[in-house]
């Protein structure tokens, strides 16, 4: 130990952690090497772990060069701090060559310090096999009972998905720190056992930034974003200080749900207490902005930013195609190929998109086959959908079904969904019941399916196919996915579903409906009430389009927000009825209103849509 305080107090030594460039390492090594100060194998050590472990990531490869340049052998110090250097790297199974040398070593055994760094290159690695192998390894050496290197194993087991062995683990910690503890949330919170997290949260006696982050991760991963804004609340009436990931998960968290105004809060904490506008924090911040409809505050983000990577530039052409700014989308894409940004997979996703939400069929088509050729990428299962869609938005259905046959691989429920879309517009029923046919093969109890199919039916007038397809869906246990829409009010998320009356200003919607009904039908209204069950009278059935829960939404907008757009989110595709309504509505009541369904933004204003009904 005396040893290793003299160590730490070498000035040379000291310096090296001001250093910003290889250049400025190479003259301390230099000096120190004409003193002599490195013929001491534990400065030596010393000075190598120190470069390895330098904020600076591309000293490490000089960490090691030094280190195989040592006469002598090293000590254990220094091996453990290589291992510990490379387990934080890109290339963290190097890890393990340092590992060996201390088993090959006469004089040496691997300590606490060794298993904890080991476990933390398992985790960064991935592969169950080499966890279980270095498990095995803490066993055998006797410090399975070590609670940093328990702690480690936790972490490790909740990379590789394994909740089992985390609980194991955990339960034979004799006395749980903090950090052991917030091990373990991370565990529950990443593997999806978020109540179980949420009770081990509840139970801590303390709780830093990094318990409050894993239980906001866990919501937000787990599809729960509302209880993640809840968790946020909280967070902050706590008093807790926000870091980068803090904001990152919350914002996650907003996109899901359209959460505007808790966005524009984050945004506001970034720039009232100057925090670091990093990529991944101004990634989110458009990623955010652009998912929540508000496209032209995710491009002052956006082009504010003094460093984008690929998915900044993916964000922001995926963001302008979500929000029918096709050509736009596309312009952006060749800026970035200017300032040469190579695109990746997620970005031809973005493109593809964009050019399929404004028919730019030939445009799409020639960056998709760039996507091998120029780019050497292998397009994905979801490329090859989305020019299936591209096709059958612009009523190319032949040309969708080659397209569908000429794939490389079998195809997929998206490339046939996407089919079956473009035949519920072009009221193409035989082609219908194809791509039905090999959806229900894929996922036979695929809802949207056979619902899209039904209208197609019924737009035909066909009511007896209705009737078949919709006993066939209650023969195999298929239920409709009910229609959910959700709308933020003063910072509060409202969640509206079909048939649940439970809001407590539901009367106040209704009466606004029931207006709103009035109003439109005085400008002349009708419902389209084709894919609506036939064996209802027609006044139940526009009973039934009224209960929309985008309508519910809207209307409760209506009562609740002024001088503000409407902003809603739902889990599926706008019908054409509501799509219609939401058109009258903003004309008659001169408001201006932003679906986001499942697959696209519509803004409506003065009774136009952005997408020119074309979706």
């Amino acid at each position: 130990m005396k040893c290793l305080k003299r160590i730490a107090k070498h000035p040379t030594i000291s310096v090296v952690n001001s250093c910003t460039t290889l250049k400025e390492v190479k003259q301390i090594h230099a000096q120190l090497v004409v003193k002599g100060t490195l013929n001491n194998p534990h400065f030596h050590g010393q000075f190598v772990a120190t470069i390895a472990l330098h904020k600076t990531t591309n000293l490490l490869q000089y960490a090691n060069k030094i280190l195989h340049s040592q006469q002598t052998h090293p000590t254990l110090f220094t091996l453990n701090s290589m291992i510990r250097a490379f387990s934080k790297s890109s290339t963290p199974s190097k890890s393990f060559h340092f590992y060996t040398n201390i088993l090959h070593s006469n004089t040496l055994s691997p300590d606490n310090y060794t298993f904890t760094f080991l476990v933390r290159t398992c985790a960064q690695l991935h592969v169950h096999v080499t966890g279980l192998c270095v498990h095995g390894a803490v066993i055998k050496h006797g410090f399975e009972h070590d609670p940093h290197v328990q702690t480690g194993l936790v972490f490790m087991y909740a990379e590789l998905g394994c909740l089992s062995s985390c609980y194991a683990v955990f339960e034979g910690v004799v006395d749980p720190d903090l950090v052991s503890q917030t091990a373990m949330l991370h565990a529950c919170a990443k593997c999806g056992d978020v109540d179980f997290a949420r009770k081990l949260f509840e139970e801590m006696p303390e709780r830093d930034y990094v318990a409050w982050n894993a239980m906001i991760a866990g919501y937000a991963q787990s599809g729960r974003p509302r209880e993640a804004l809840d968790m946020f609340r909280s967070m902050q009436l706590e008093g807790v200080k926000l870091n980068e990931v803090s904001m990152v998960l919350v914002l996650l968290a907003c996109t899901h749900l359209g959460a505007l105004d808790q966005g524009r809060w984050v945004h506001a904490y970034v720039e009232r207490y100057k925090v670091g506008m990093t990529v991944t924090l101004g990634t989110a911040l458009v990623d955010m902005y652009a998912k929540c409809g508000n496209i032209d505050k995710a491009m002052e983000v956006f082009w504010g930013m003094k460093e984008r990577n690929v998915y900044t530039w993916s964000s922001a052409i995926g963001g302008l195609a979500m929000n029918g700014l096709g050509e736009e989308s596309v312009d952006l894409f060749y800026t970035m190929k200017r300032e040469g940004v190579q695109p990746n997979g997620v970005t031809f996703i973005s493109v593809l998109k964009g050019c399929s939400v404004v028919g730019l069929v030939e445009e799409g088509r020639k960056h998709f086959d760039t996507m091998r050729s120029v780019f050497g990428i292998d397009p994905q299962l979801e490329h090859y959908g989305l020019m299936v869609d591209m096709y059958g938005r612009a009523g190319r259905v032949d040309e969708a079904l080659k397209f569908i046959n000429s794939m490389p691989m079998k195809p997929h429920v998206g490339a046939w969904s996407a089919l079956l879309h473009a035949c519920r517009v072009c009221k193409n029923k035989e082609l219908g019941e194809l791509a039905l046919k090999k959806i229900v093969e894929l996922e036979d109890k695929n809802d949207g399916a056979y619902v899209l199919l039904s209208n197609i039916y019924a737009e035909h007038k066909n009511w007896e196919r209705v009737s078949s397809l919709r006993q066939t869906m209650k023969a195999k246990g298929v239920r409709k996915l009910p229609g959910c829409s959700v709308i933020e009010v003063d910072g509060e998320v409202h969640e509206f579903i079909v048939g649940d009356k439970s809001h407590p200003r539901y009367s106040e919607i209704e009466l606004k409906l029931e207006e709103i009904s009035r109003c439109l039908r005085l400008t002349g209204y009708v419902a389209n009430t084709n894919p609506v069950l036939f064996d209802i009278e027609e006044e139940e059935k526009e009973d039934a389009l009224s209960k929309h829960s985008e309508k519910i939404a809207i209307a409760f907008g209506l009562i609740s927000l002024k001088g503000v757009p409407i902003r809603v989110v739902m889990n599926l595709r706008i019908c054409w009825d509501c799509h219609n309504v939401a058109k009258m509505i903003s004309k008659n009541f001169n408001r201006e209103i932003i679906v986001r369904d499942r697959n696209r933004f519509h803004h409506f204003k003065h009774g136009e849509c952005s997408c020119k009904d074309y979706w």
